[in-house]
This record gives C-alpha cells, structure tokens and sequence, in this order.
C-alpha cells in the first residue's frame, strides 16, 4: 500500500477499523480503498460484521463511498438497504452508481429519479401482504432506486418499506 492511502485510511480498515492485514483494493473508478481481510472477503463472517458499513457509509472519501454502496447492495438484509438507500453520496459517487447500473428511473411524466427524491402517488396502491392501500398523494421520501430494474423504486410508506413502480409516481 502507498503512503498516501495509509494517511489517509490512518493505517485502519476503511470499512471496519481494524488494522491488521490492511490491503489496498482497487474501486473502479473512484480508486483504492485499504480493507482488512474480512472486509475483502478473505475471511468468513457473521452478518453482523457488516455493520460497520453503516458507519463507514458517513466517509468523505468517493472510493469510500462507492465501495461500501457497492457491499451493501451485495447483502441480504432489511439493514444493509435501508442503509444504501440513506447514504449520502456525492455528485461524483451518484453518477458512478448510476452509470454503473445502466438504469435511468422516470417518473410517470417522463422526469429522471435520481436516489433520495421524494415523489407523490398519483393512484391509490393496495400492498398486498401489509393490508393497507397507499393513498393517491401520498408522498414517499428518500426513495431508492432498484439497481437492476427501471420500472421500481422503494420507499416508507406507512411505516412499510415497498416497492412502488414509477408508472404510479410523479417527481416533486
């Protein structure tokens, strides 16, 4: 590892802050990240290991950034996208996360999503498994997008975490 990425990591885990095994690991295209064997994947670990994401998510550093939205659409938990769907990334981060997806979300009307906008249901929505119906004009803040999917967004409706497709939505 350079010295450049050691002072700015302070000789720990970016993601967990542990320092042993440090190891720079390339983030294309933001640049390297220094991760300790557990956090590249060198060592098995519990779930809730991973939770470190949830603090190293709040880093200043676009590699940073990118590479723990990248692990915590990798995990399987109602924490791990609730987190992903919080992040604050920078214009910089947010463009590579779209671009990385290849999915542009629009609105009913046409208007590009980006993560984080709030929009308004413009029809009532029956959640089926939650027994109640989300109501036209309903706003839904700080939405996520699905990576993989241009047609679906998520977002708190009532307490719920659902997924809503963007043909029901409008941009506020």
């Amino acid at each position: 590892m350079d010295g450049e990425l050691i002072a700015r990591s302070g000789g720990v885990c970016e993601f967990c802050g542990v320092a042993e095994g440090l190891e720079a690991v390339d983030v294309p295209p933001a640049g390297e990240v220094a991760l300790c064997a557990a956090c590249r994947g060198d060592e098995t670990v519990g779930e809730s290991h991973w939770r470190c994401l949830e603090g190293a998510a709040w880093s200043g550093v676009p590699a940073v950034q990118l590479a723990v939205w990248r692990k915590l659409g990798t995990l399987d938990a109602d924490w791990a996208a609730e987190a992903r769907a919080g992040m604050m990334l920078s214009d910089e981060v947010q463009g590579w996360t779209e671009a990385a997806a290849g999915v542009v979300h629009k609105d009913s009307n046409g208007a590009v999503l980006a993560q984080g906008d709030t929009v308004v249901l413009i029809k009532d929505l029956v959640v089926k498994g939650a027994n109640f119906t989300a109501k036209r004009g309903t706003a839904v803040r700080g939405i996520a997008l699905v990576s993989d999917n241009a047609a679906q967004i998520e977002g708190r409706v009532e307490g719920q975490r659902i997924v809503i497709l963007t043909e029901f939505v409008k941009k506020r």
